[in-house]
């Protein structure tokens, strides 16, 4: 990454900044995952990777953490600005608090990568992938 200063006040963001820092994160980091396990063609990846990048995958994930107690205060407090961001639009496919829920995961892996917690960010992220591919939170 660039080696840009640290004069970003992160935890001053608004969480909808967070939220779009986190998007991009995310879609690397499932993207990654995608091809490490083999799965190489253009259409499946893009059909794969829609299954952890969509709201409804990642309320899924972030109710998890919460009903688990798996974050901390200040991730939790993070959590909790972003599912409260008003973003002005929904997409079509998804109900708003699915969609809210949606930004507040993603707002806490942009917290999470603008404060360079890169463990932090990787547990977060490995903890994911696991309950969306099953192996936690049930199917």
């Amino acid at each position: 990454m660039l080696p840009y200063e640290s004069n970003l006040e992160v935890k001053q963001l608004n969480s909808l900044a967070l939220a779009y820092m986190g998007d991009a994160v995310f879609e690397v980091y499932v993207r990654e995952h995608l091809i490490q396990n083999g799965r190489v063609k253009p259409h499946h990846l893009h059909k794969e990777a829609t299954k952890y990048v969509s709201a409804k995958a990642q309320a899924k994930i972030i109710r998890y953490f919460l009903e688990q107690k798996l974050l901390t205060e200040e991730e939790t407090a993070v959590v909790m600005r972003g599912r409260n961001a008003k973003s002005g639009t929904v997409p079509k496919n998804t109900d708003v608090q699915t969609y809210r829920y949606g930004t507040a995961f993603e707002a806490l892996i942009g917290y999470l990568y603008l404060l360079k917690k890169e463990e932090r960010l990787d547990e977060v992220v490995l903890q994911s992938f696991a309950v969306v591919d099953g192996q936690k939170g049930g199917a």
